[in-house]
């Protein structure tokens, strides 16, 4: 149940009300953040310039949809084409085995 406050709105909170987090100078990124180096056989599809891993997973799925590779049965599925077969190993994988695979191709 919300609660009142003194100006009668109920739980109205106001960004001023929270500091905002200051990162220091020369902070490290965290692990999703840092670029790693794509394998021969990711950058086929990736590019070869050194990218954050939720940006590698983005570009993944952007080729998957483009390509129309999830299985039309099954779209946590995704169909291997000859570009994906090097980094999956295996001919399909599900969207969670992906991002297993993928890992062993961004260093």
């Amino acid at each position: 149940m919300p609660t009142k406050t003194t100006d009668g709105k109920a739980g109205a909170k106001k960004a001023a009300d929270k500091p905002a987090a200051k990162k220091a100078a020369g902070s490290k990124p965290n692990a999703l953040q840092k670029p790693l180096q794509p394998s021969k056989e990711l950058a086929a599809i990736v590019g070869s310039d050194p990218l954050p891993r939720g940006e590698g997973v983005s570009k993944i799925w952007d080729y998957i949809k483009k390509n129309n590779l999830q299985n039309p049965e099954n779209k946590r599925e995704i169909l291997a084409d000859d570009k994906l077969k090097p980094i999956f190993g295996k001919p399909k994988v599900t969207m969670f085995e992906m991002n297993k695979h993928l890992a062993q191709h961004l260093k």
